[in-house]
């Protein structure tokens, strides 16, 4: 059976119309037209169509020389890596608006005294680390990781 196949009758089994299934898919409807008529969908489509279904993309797009697993374990890694980003925003942002808030309790209440340098110094540090950590040795340590893995599982 073709994978297009398995969209449709992922979307029958549950009496689903292809507007209902893109409404919870987050995607348009003619999106879904397309995959039912055998256009092949990105994987971030693959993701959405999978997690409504509530199954694995490799379960929905069926056997494709052994890299079912690989592809789950991808998309896993990619939701990851978004959250890892979304909250090292997250916490940018917070530190910028309660180092800027500081900033002004101190400069209106001693403002001979700059002690609010010293948070912004050290948080700004701290998030510094967590940036290279995040964007520049991620992939280094992501390597070595599955290295290291690989290398206990052949004990």
């Amino acid at each position: 059976m073709s994978s297009m196949n398995r969209f449709k009758e992922h979307r029958l089994a549950r009496a689903w119309s292809q507007e209902q299934l893109a409404e919870m898919a987050g995607l348009s409807t003619r999106t879904v037209q397309r995959i039912e008529n055998g256009e092949r969908p990105g994987l971030e489509t693959l993701s959405a169509l999978a997690a409504v279904f509530e199954i694995g993309v490799a379960d929905l797009i069926g056997p494709q020389n052994g890299e079912d697993q690989a592809l789950d374990q991808r998309i896993v890694e990619a939701r990851h890596r978004v959250a890892s980003e979304a909250g090292f925003y997250r916490s940018l942002i917070t530190a910028s608006v309660v180092c800027a808030l500081l900033f002004a309790l101190n400069h209106f209440t001693s403002p001979d005294n700059r002690w609010s340098l010293w948070v912004m110094a050290i948080w700004g540090a701290l998030l510094f680390v967590r940036a290279i950590r995040l964007f520049v040795f991620h992939g280094l340590t992501t390597r070595w990781q599955q290295k290291r893995l690989q290398k206990m599982l052949r004990r």
